[in-house]
């Protein structure tokens, strides 16, 4: 009978065979530390550790997944966001660190905008998961927030994630602004990720994004900017006065998308933002 195998010897085996698929080696340590339960440190620390056959198996069909292009995430059904745990399915995108970057970046602008203000209504078009949206009420608990998408299906998921995490949020199906522009409700900050990524760019994507991820959250027109250009028609009425509204966007779109919020909104303050690669990727206006 073979010796069981050991976490280093499952590490050393599964880094090599993502390397030759082209996938990122790392995969390997997050897929081990999800089925043996352990954290990174205590995994470390056991190196040696003889691994249980459920779990030895378990690992070896997670890493030719993998392999083939199936998230991670999808693979353990959830991914961290902000320090905290989301659901993830193919139903919604899958959480990327940028993102995190236009929640702190939000955070920032609404405590220096609004000052001391505390009755704030906040939407997040577009949630996807849910984790702008969660994320901005678990850290600003005066927040009033509401989360809106097309899909019923990723609803689901958010509202799911929102359970788990106990966040208060009001949840509305809908087109971008359409279910608020229809009610006259009105809103002091507006965040939103929407899909941007140009058409013509579809063949560029890994197979573990274009194939997994949703593509309506993916796709925004010949030139990524489509979504922008929908929101500046309703934007106008959804806001209230001063508001303060928030954009993730595609590198190299940033004057693209601050040119229509400043024909928008004349006077207003445009922001274009880099994440920590130093690519455009928010971009903030302050009316």
């Amino acid at each position: 009978m073979a010796a069981p195998l050991k976490v280093y010897e499952a590490l050393q085996w599964a880094s090599s065979f993502l390397t030759k698929k082209g996938r990122d080696a790392n995969a390997s340590e997050l897929l081990l530390e999800h089925f043996t339960g352990m954290g990174r440190t205590n995994l470390l620390a056991n190196l040696r550790m003889p691994l249980a056959d459920e779990v030895r198996e378990n690992f070896n069909k997670a890493v030719h997944a993998h392999g083939e292009g199936v998230p991670v995430q999808h693979i353990m059904g959830y991914a961290y966001f902000y320090g905290r745990k989301f659901r993830v399915n193919r139903d919604v995108l899958i959480p990327r660190p940028e993102t995190e970057e236009l929640v702190h970046g939000a955070i920032r602008r609404i405590g220096r905008y609004f000052g001391a203000k505390k009755s704030l209504k906040l939407a997040d078009i577009g949630t996807g998961s849910g984790i702008i949206a969660i994320t901005m009420k678990l850290e600003c608990p005066p927040l009033s927030v509401c989360a809106t998408d097309l899909s019923a299906k990723a609803l689901t998921v958010a509202k799911d994630n929102a359970a788990d995490l106990q966040a208060d949020i009001r949840f509305v199906q809908g087109d971008l602004l359409e279910p608020f522009l229809l009610q006259g409700e009105t809103f002091d900050v507006i965040l939103s990720n929407p899909p941007y990524i140009p058409n013509r760019d579809r063949e560029d994507l890994s197979p573990v994004v274009k194939d997994h991820d949703p593509e309506t959250a993916l796709f925004g027109g010949e030139d990524g900017l489509d979504y922008y250009r929908r929101f500046m028609e309703g934007l106008p009425r959804a806001v209230n006065r001063p508001a303060l509204i928030g954009f993730e966007i595609g590198s190299g779109q940033g004057v693209e998308v601050s040119a229509l919020f400043s024909n928008t909104f004349p006077g207003s303050k445009v922001e274009i933002v880099n994440d920590i690669n130093g690519l455009e990727r928010m971009v903030f206006c302050s009316i």
